[in-house]
């Protein structure tokens, strides 16, 4: 049997048929607080861009540097290009991710792991333990 998704009791069509009020009132208070105070211009050009390509049916993702921008339920089942200064990374929009930000799932930082010392390094740098 495959599992229902719900958020914080609703199923995706429930989630998908509220209007922004209702779902304010489901979030947590710091993404309630956020969306009270309204989206930026950038925020509300991204929300048109999305009305319009599910209106259309587009199945092309779709490219933003907003970072900051709330998931919300207009944006279920699409996959969103969000940029992280360098590339564009892939963040499909799922009932997980409501509440949350575009940026939390966009890493802007890479892991780094040094290797052995360099050419003009000193004596002492370069030793490594045997073990």
């Amino acid at each position: 049997m495959a599992r229902l998704y719900t958020y914080k009791g609703k199923t995706v069509e429930e989630l998908k048929n509220l209007s922004m009020e209702e779902f304010i009132k489901l979030v947590p208070s710091r993404m309630r607080r956020s969306l009270k105070r309204g989206l930026n211009p950038y925020q509300k050009r991204l929300l048109e861009k999305i009305k319009k390509v599910k209106e259309r049916d587009i199945k092309k993702p779709l490219r933003t540097h907003v970072k900051d921008m709330p998931i919300v339920p207009a944006m279920l089942g699409l996959t969103i290009n969000v940029y992280n200064g360098k590339e564009y990374v892939v963040v499909p929009i799922d009932v997980e991710k409501l509440g949350h930000f575009l940026g939390e799932f966009v890493l802007t930082r890479k892991r780094i792991a040094h290797s052995a010392p360099g050419v003009g390094a000193t004596r002492s740098s370069k030793f490594v333990p045997l073990k």
